[in-house]
């Protein structure tokens, strides 16, 4: 390999792309597994990927990028290429083949009839353009270059199968983040994305025939078309009928670990029967996932198979990155980046293109390729496909996996920067926005002391109904173009437009209005907008909606004048109905709800936890309340709270309870006694270390 890379004198130009004799063997350092004897236990071996697989999603979401690339991160540092830590056998094999049967299982679950039907144009039209002609132009590059890296045109049209596909968890989390999934260019993004996913089943049975002899090609491609055929009609005709009364037997038992056992059985049973047809396990496992789709049961699948599905598609990720030899790339490093730049700039080209022809601006068509330029999870699992069945050689293999990791660590960069990219390269891009803000302007021009509502959600359009029948004008922003649409012509003041955005909020009259209100649940987006009020209208008075109170300190502290937790009044509201229904007079009643929002829901801030709690992993470790009893062995008898320094260690005293009399916000110099029940509020550590400061010192 040093001898004839690529690039050194005296190398042919293809020296370094022979096949090797046969796949698996000693010189597939692609994505086939080689049978390496394991050198650790079952146990080691989890042990060591779930100690990897937590450090790299630690020191990842301390940077803000997604989980995934972790993931990969880590598994290019254990396996065998690095530090050796694991090797990439059978075991670790099968541990990666479950991540993909789980996430194709969820997306067969989220499979909807109505959703393609609704959105067939984008997704068939728009998805389906974008990866024939990916598949079909890397085929053109394969039959022409093909004889440089010894690669067929079989194997170019796999290779173009993995490589059109993009990465749905890096690009819907950051879409979602920036609150640009209901946008046109989101719209566009989304439906690519499904094709992507739905293309991967026939991908998965055309790549193995590929491999066969060109003689062969036409049989096996029949031979598997009737197989899945055959396959979906005994699926979805016997078990569509047995599926929903199955599901109802065993949801009658009333027992959790039965309903999740009977799941598994399912999933892990469609794989197995695909797999014996000689199909791939990931179809069974999709099939799976549409049948129970159409049952009542769907949602309830949904979260049940979440913590599988992460868990095993992590570590599937983790033993991708395993496989990369970074000595093999940096060897190769020019054709790393080229096949890193190239695909990239290729698929953004395409991708644009392609949505201009679907009726896209340029400024949204450059969106959207940009948030489809990289590759995909399922780029993964095809190239393990490809590199198992020897279609290509080992050298390239590498190469072309440590260029599509690159792609993934890129992809946020690209999302993040989007806007200012479009609006370089887009021509009437600065137009179009100032239009966007001339329209925003047009509605809030004749408008003075009226509401900004950031979001014309159901919250939002209760709150705009309430406004029109008090007489206050109000200016909706929201990035819904339909719902925008059809508000607008029923009456409403709302305008498409990113709250999010300086100019948008001075365009709806920020410096005329008496209030702004942020009516969505999504803290970022709201301590951006906090952000632009302090700078341009800091006095201006800002209601933000949140889901709990855990970040209402951090958006009190960036300037809201109230936070109104959903859960907090809820309970308020479920309070005061069963107050009036016990008889207490509705005017103490009223009193006793405007005090607690007084006190900026104070009294209300956290909960005695039980049992059922510690299984939500949002409330695991949110603020609760905890009793501590004392006894005459307690090292806080006979000292005041204050001395305590229960404060210090982010810990406060609600209450104490003494011979059944409760009194609530104690003093500083209440001195406690034996049998005193102090109530603290604080997260499940300082709880934890303010019980052993009072009860052992």
């Amino acid at each position: 390999m040093n001898a004839m890379a690529p690039g050194l004198p005296g190398a042919p130009p293809h020296a370094a792309f022979r096949r090797p004799a046969a796949p698996g063997g000693p010189m597939s350092g692609g994505l086939a597994y080689r049978s390496t004897p394991s050198m650790h236990s079952p146990l080691d071996l989890t042990l060591v990927l779930l100690g990897a697989a937590v450090l790299g999603v630690v020191a990842f979401r301390m940077m803000q990028l997604p989980p995934m690339l972790g993931y990969l991160a880590v598994g290019i540092l254990i396996g065998p290429h690095a530090l050796g830590l694991v090797n990439d056998d059978a075991q670790t094999k099968y541990l990666a083949e479950f991540g993909v049967v789980f996430l194709m299982f969820s997306i067969g679950l989220e499979f909807s009839l109505a959703k393609l039907r609704s959105m067939r144009r984008l997704v068939f039209g728009l998805g389906g353009s974008q990866v024939i002609l990916t598949m079909l132009s890397v085929g053109a590059a394969g039959w022409m270059f093909g004889a440089l890296f010894d690669l067929s045109w079989q194997a170019s049209v796999a290779l173009g199968g993995a490589l059109a596909m993009s990465s749905t968890a890096i690009v819907s989390k950051m879409l979602s983040e920036r609150l640009e999934l209901s946008t046109e260019h989101g719209r566009n993004i989304f439906s690519v994305l499904l094709f992507q996913d739905l293309a991967v089943v026939p991908l998965l049975i055309v790549v193995p025939a590929l491999a066969r002899d060109p003689g062969e090609l036409p049989m096996a491609l029949t031979l598997a078309t009737v197989k899945i055929v055959a396959a979906l009609t005994l699926i979805f005709v016997l078990g569509k009928r047995v599926m929903s009364r199955w599901f109802h037997v065993v949801a009658a038992r009333r027992s959790q670990e039965l309903f999740m056992l009977n799941l598994l059985l399912v999933t892990l049973g469609m794989a197995a029967l695909t797999e014996r047809l000689g199909l791939s396990m990931a179809l069974g496992a999709f099939m799976a996932g549409m049948l129970i789709s159409e049952t009542p049961y769907r949602h309830q699948v949904e979260e049940d198979i979440k913590p599988f599905r992460d868990v095993l598609l992590g570590l599937f990720f983790v033993t991708i990155g395993m496989l990369l030899n970074v000595r093999v790339v940096l060897e190769n490093l020019w054709l790393v980046l080229a096949l890193l730049v190239v695909p990239v700039l290729f698929k953004l080209v395409l991708i644009a293109a392609l949505a201009r022809v679907f009726g896209s601006r340029q400024g949204v068509a450059i969106r959207t390729g940009l948030g489809l330029a990289q590759a995909g999870e399922f780029g993964f699992v095809l190239l393990n496909q490809i590199g198992g069945l020897g279609l290509i050689d080992p050298v390239l293999n590498q190469a072309v996996l440590a260029a599509m990791l690159l792609s993934m660590l890129v992809a946020p960069f690209l999302i993040q920067y989007s806007d200012a990219i479009a609006m370089r390269f887009a021509a009437n891009e600065w137009l179009m926005q100032s239009l966007n803000m001339t329209r925003i302007a047009a509605q809030s021009l004749q408008t003075e002391k009226h509401a900004i509502i950031c979001g014309f959600g159901r919250s939002g359009q209760n709150l705009a109904h309430l406004l029109e029948r008090e007489g206050i004008s109000y200016v909706a922003l929201d990035l819904d173009p339909d719902r925008v649409r059809e508000a607008a012509a029923a009456g409403h003041t709302v305008v498409y437009g990113d709250a999010g955005r300086r100019e948008a909020l001075i365009a709806a009259g920020i410096h005329r209005a008496a209030a702004l209100i942020v009516t969505y649940n999504n803290t970022p987006s709201a301590l951006k907008v906090l952000h632009h009020v302090h700078e341009l209208e800091p006095r201006l008075p800002v209601i933000v909606r949140t889901f709990d109170d855990s970040d209402l300190e951090a958006l009190q502290r960036a300037g809201a004048t109230e936070v109104v937790p959903e859960i907090i009044e809820g309970s308020l509201m479920l309070a005061s109905h069963a107050l009036v229904l016990l008889g207490v007079p509705m005017r103490r009643v009223v009193r006793g709800v405007q005090q607690a929002r007084d006190a900026r829901y104070s009294l209300l801030r956290g909960y005695f936890h039980g049992r059922d709690d510690d299984d939500d992993m949002v409330e695991r470790d949110a603020v609760r309340l905890h009793s501590v009893s004392l006894d005459s062995a307690s090292t806080a008898v006979g000292r005041q709270l204050g001395a305590l320094g229960l404060d210090h260690i982010g810990v406060q005293v609600t209450a104490v309870r003494r011979h059944g009399i409760r009194a609530f916000d104690p003093q500083p110099d209440t001195v406690l006694q034996p049998g005193d029940i102090v109530v603290l509020r604080g997260t499940p550590e300082a709880l934890e270390a303010a019980e052993q400061r009072m009860v052992s010192g």
